[in-house]
């Protein structure tokens, strides 16, 4: 046996040491310490674009019969395709292919394109009804199994809902909560399959869940070691769905073909088991570099191959599909996955995290065109090389498909390898999670309170015990301030208790098991609660404290209506007075979720974030003292109202840079919106012009997604 066990081990030390070889050594060979392998490899790359490669016949040919045959087809008919039969999972499916020619990176979520797999750990309800809506048929054994034999997330959560909490999800003051579907926002650290193996992962997480098999029994203690072995499972399920691709990725990754198909393939593990609201890849640019480098030196690929890699990858990404109803679908305004590949930005030490491979991203935003998917984030500091800078504007001008994040805070705050969970969201990888929560209506809640916890829109009384204002003079902006407290109280209560409850319910019934695999045993955890409507407060607030606003009542005392008399400045047009009103709601919905009791001893985080639900709130909403209409849209994030901003798009950047970071350490978003012809006449004005922005944007007290 101990024969068997040295011999074993100096196997993996001699696959380890050859697929490491010309590898600058440190703790990473010794733990796992992905971020240490990077900082002592990677190659910081300042020159411009001018050596890159287009797309390799291969490439166009097979995005084409993708084109032709898939993602034309589905742009037909919503969903291309459903398996009914086959509750989705890591190895689930046989391996599936594009074409004849797709053996470059392989592996798809079940065994063809585009066709959609059911994930009904999260809920029985939501997967029936998106079956019927693309017009398939349920398996009635299958349903069988999830509705008398296996307990759901979804039915978890409401077992337990209270009152008040389903009270407040009809009405639609808390919005797009997780309670049906996968939470998404952890990011597993895919690089440590292509660093280390999957072997030396198990036998770390066997290591770490035997670590406390001598201590005494707790809830603790039990859950920490059923989560090791689902984990372990897990790691065994990533070998067996490689291995019907015809990979072994029990050990490292040994070239740079075989890091990026092992990378891809631990990312593909998660999309097959996990529908989350967010499934993003990371932050890989500089580690897969570190491996290109080194196949370059030594002549095994040219530029072609390299980027021939990173466009297949891409191209993997860009047909990830969940199956998902028509109402999440409005809840997102689309379909959305969220596969954010976060980029750039500075290392502690001062050198710059941009290297030939992140130019190679973007550069798949021209070989294979425009995309939402995944969606490149850049983590812009003026100090960037200035070739590189050039390139993000001029694909940004170009195609539209960046957003950009600000650097120094988020490496401030969350580390250099941290990456961006959806939109806005940063956590250290591997070493950090979220419990992602959706948001409250931040603007509903001050009608609520002006109301008495009577919903605008429907006259219910939702809230109780919290009198409203009475009469109908003018608002008072002490009163109406005080009152809005006291409703969002109740409103925060409410939601963090919801969250404690899905993320409980969602650990028992629907757990992140290989994501969770490629995290470290001990890691941080985060609640990422959220507001919607934070311009519409500020607006309202501002012409109740600096114009005449006057209550207007139906027929049961039920304020529906505002009359508004005056001038009252306006946030988004970097005017204090709006803005510091702005600044403070944030401050106090932030204060207020501190005190609240969070599962897992969570730390409570806050995004100003509406990309996509900003319709879906409007709709549900009625008028403001704003002059903001009953059932139109809100403004996305942390944006001025719709055409409320008059001083330009730098003002509006400052407007957003006075919200404090430390109240919104989740991320505060400013979607700006710029036609090529107003950056300047020519190309090279508006690549100019647009870096200028962005560096005028980003000032170090800011931290707002562009």
């Amino acid at each position: 046996m101990t024969t068997e066990v040295t011999a074993s081990a100096t196997a993996d030390e001699t696959t380890s040491r050859d697929a490491w070889e010309g590898f600058t050594k440190g703790p990473w060979t010794e733990d796992i310490d992905v971020r240490d392998f990077i900082q002592r490899n990677y190659t910081p790359y300042t020159g411009d674009a001018s050596f890159l490669a287009g797309a390799t016949d291969k490439t166009l040919r097979l995005w084409d019969t993708l084109e032709k045959n898939y993602l034309s087809e589905e742009r037909k008919v919503r969903i291309l395709d459903v398996d009914t039969h086959t509750p989705s999972d890591i190895d689930a499916f046989p391996a599936g292919y594009i074409s004849e020619d797709d053996d470059v990176i392989v592996g798809l979520q079940t065994d063809s394109p585009l066709k959609r797999a059911m994930m009904p750990n999260g809920g029985w309800r939501m997967v029936e009804q998106a079956i019927k809506e693309a017009g398939k048929e349920v398996d009635p054994e299958v349903k069988k199994i999830f509705t008398r034999y296996r307990k759901t997330h979804n039915d978890a959560v409401f077992d337990i809902y209270t009152p008040r909490i389903r009270a407040a999800r009809s009405s639609h003051i808390i919005t797009g909560l997780p309670d049906a579907y996968g939470r998404g926002r952890i990011i597993g650290d895919y690089r440590r399959v292509a660093l280390y193996g999957v072997d030396r992962l198990i036998e770390l997480k066997q290591k770490a869940k035997d670590s406390v098999a001598d201590q005494p029994f707790s809830e603790h203690w039990a859950r920490y070691r059923e989560e090791h072995a689902e984990q372990i499972k897990a790691l065994k399920k990533l070998k067996n769905m490689a291995a019907s691709y015809g990979f072994d990725i029990s050990g490292p990754a040994k070239d740079a073909h075989e890091a990026v198909q092992w990378t891809y393939f631990a990312y593909l593990a998660s999309v097959k088991s996990q529908d989350g609201a967010a499934m993003s890849i990371g932050r890989l640019s500089a580690f897969l570099d570190i491996y290109f480098e080194r196949d370059l030196k030594a002549g095994i690929i040219d530029e072609s191959r390299a980027q021939e890699l990173i466009d297949n990858i891409v191209m993997k990404l860009r047909i990830t599909r969940f199956l998902r109803t028509t109402d999440y679908d409005q809840i997102f305004s689309g379909d959305p996955y969220w596969a954010t590949w976060s980029d750039a930005g500075f290392g502690e030490d001062g050198r710059p995290l941009v290297t030939k491979t992140s130019f190679r991203l973007l550069q798949t935003l021209r070989n294979l065109g425009p995309a939402p998917e995944p969606n490149i984030t850049i983590f812009w500091n003026e100090d960037l090389p200035q070739g590189y800078k050039d390139f993000c504007a001029l694909i940004s001008i170009t195609t539209s498909a960046i957003q950009y994040e600000a650097d120094e805070q988020i490496r401030e705050h969350w580390g250099d390898d941290a990456a961006i969970a959806c939109c806005v969201s940063p956590m250290r990888v591997g070493k950090q999670m979220q419990f992602f929560g959706a948001r409250v209506n931040a603007a509903k809640a001050l009608l609520y309170a002006i109301n008495g916890g009577r919903d605008e829109m429907t006259g219910k009384q939702v809230v109780t015990g919290l009198p409203g204002i009475e009469g109908d003079a003018p608002l008072d902006f002490d009163e109406v301030w005080d009152k809005y407290e006291k409703m969002l109280d109740w409103v925060v209560g409410t939601y963090v208790e919801a969250l404690n409850i899905i993320h409980y319910c969602h650990d028992r019934y629907a757990y992140e098991a290989i994501e969770m695999a490629l995290h470290d045993s001990e890691i941080v955890r985060t609640m990422g609660c959220g507001i919607a409507g934070l311009s519409i407060v500020a607006d309202s607030l501002s012409a109740i404290k600096y114009a005449k606003v006057t209550p207007v009542r139906d027929e049961t005392g039920l304020v529906v209506d505002y009359v508004t008399e005056g001038d009252f400045p306006i946030y988004g047009n970097d005017d204090d007075r709006a803005d510091e009103i702005a600044a403070t709601v944030v401050h106090t919905i932030m204060s207020k979720i501190k005190e609240q009791p969070f599962y897992r001893d969570a730390i409570p985080t806050q995004s100003v974030l509406t990309i996509t639900s900003n319709v879906v709130y409007g709709k549900a909403t009625g008028s403001f003292p704003s002059g903001h209409q009953k059932g139109t849209p809100f403004s996305p994030g942390a944006n001025p109202e719709n055409g409320m901003d008059t001083h330009g798009m730098v003002a509006s950047m400052l407007s957003v840079g006075k919200l404090d970071y430390n109240d919104a350490l989740d991320g505060i978003s400013l979607t700006n919106t710029i036609t090529p012809q107003g950056l300047g006449r020519t190309l090279e004005e508006r690549v100019s012009n647009l870096v200028g922005i962005l560096d005028a944007g980003f000032v170090p007290d800011d931290c707002a997604e562009v």
